[in-house]
C-alpha cells in the first residue's frame, strides 16, 4: 500500500471522530460560528464574490466559513469520508459549495478551472511530500494576478518531543512513518486496526523556495509565537484562543503564514 491510500484510509476513519469531536464544534458551526481562526481572517481581507480553491479541506468547516464570507468555494481532500461529510454539511445548510474527492497531486484529472485564491491551513504542509510538484499546481490553478495564502503549524514545533526537548532535526528527508490509534482532538480511539500514517516535514525554507521557484512572488511571511489549536502536548492558554509552550513561552514559533501572488496584470 503507498503512503496515500495509507493516509487516505488514516483519515477517513479519523474523520468519523472529528464530526462528533468538541474540538471541532460541528454543532456551534450550524448555528452559525466560523471554524476560521484571526489570523486568517484578518489576514485574507475581504474575500466577497471572489473563487477560491481550498486544497486539503478535511470535511469543509473552513471551505464553507470562507463561503459564508462571500468566497465562491471548491474544497479537495484526499479522504472520501471527508468530501462525503463536507458535502452533506454544504446541503444541509444551504451553502453554496463544490467538494471533489482527489489527491493534490491528482487534482488537475478532476479540475479544469482557475481561481481568484488558492487556500491551505493547519496541519495540510507534512502531508505533501513534493513540494516543488505542489507549488507548480498552485500556480496553475491561479488567475493571473491571483493570490496563494496558508497559515500553518511552525515546522520547528515538530521537533519537540512530548517532553518539549528538541529530539528531532529541523531538516527532515525522510518520511515518518506511525501507527494511529487515538483521534488528535479528544484522544478518542480509532476502530481500525494497522492504520498508517506516512508524514513529510518540511523546513520554512523548502516551503518558501517552492513557491518562488513556481513563479509565486512573497508579499509576506509572519511568524507566530502562540498557537491557535490545542492539539501539541505541553501548552498552556495564555489568553483566548492562543496556546504557548509551557516550557518556553513565547521564545519559540509556534505558527506561520505566507501570503504570495502570482505574477499578471490583473490584481486582488
Amino acid at each position: 500500500m503507498d503512503s496515500f491510500e495509507n493516509n487516505r484510509q488514516s483519515w477517513n476513519e479519523l474523520t468519523t471522530l472529528h464530526i462528533d469531536s468538541d474540538f471541532y464544534n460541528v454543532a456551534g458551526f450550524r448555528q452559525g460560528k466560523s471554524s476560521l481562526k484571526h489570523i486568517e481572517i484578518q489576514e485574507l481581507g475581504e474575500i466577497g464574490g471572489k473563487s477560491l480553491l481550498h486544497l486539503q479541506c478535511h470535511f469543509g468547516l473552513d471551505t464553507l466559513s470562507l463561503a459564508r464570507q462571500g468566497a465562491k468555494v471548491v474544497g479537495v481532500d484526499i479522504s472520501d469520508t471527508s468530501i462525503q461529510k463536507a458535502t452533506e454539511l454544504a446541503g444541509e445548510l444551504k451553502i453554496p459549495a463544490k467538494f471533489i474527492r482527489s489527491n493534490v497531486y491528482d487534482i488537475e484529472n478532476v479540475l479544469d478551472d482557475t481561481f481568484d485564491i488558492v487556500y491551505t491551513s493547519y496541519g495540510a504542509m507534512n502531508w505533501l511530500n513534493d513540494l516543488d510538484a505542489w507549488a507548480k499546481i498552485i500556480n496553475g490553478y491561479l488567475k493571473p494576478g491571483g493570490i496563494f495564502y496558508m497559515v500553518e503549524f511552525h515546522p520547528f514545533i515538530y521537533t519537540l518531543n512530548n517532553k518539549a526537548e528538541i529530539a528531532d532535526s529541523y531538516f527532515k528527508s525522510k518520511p515518518l512513518e506511525s501507527v494511529v490509534e487515538h483521534s488528535y482532538t479528544d484522544k478518542s480511539r480509532v476502530s481500525k486496526r494497522n492504520l498508517k500514517h506516512l508524514e513529510w516535514h518540511h523546513s520554512l525554507s523548502e516551503v518558501v523556495n517552492s513557491l518562488i521557484a513556481n513563479g509565486l512572488t512573497i508579499e509576506f511571511l509572519n511568524e507566530f509565537p502562540y498557537q491557535v489549536y490545542n492539539c501539541f502536548p505541553n501548552l498552556k492558554e495564555v489568553e483566548s484562543g492562543k496556546w504557548v509552550s509551557e516550557k518556553y513561552g513565547e521564545k519559540i514559533p509556534h505558527m506561520f503564514s505566507i501570503k504570495a501572488k502570482k505574477v499578471g496584470s490583473d490584481s486582488l
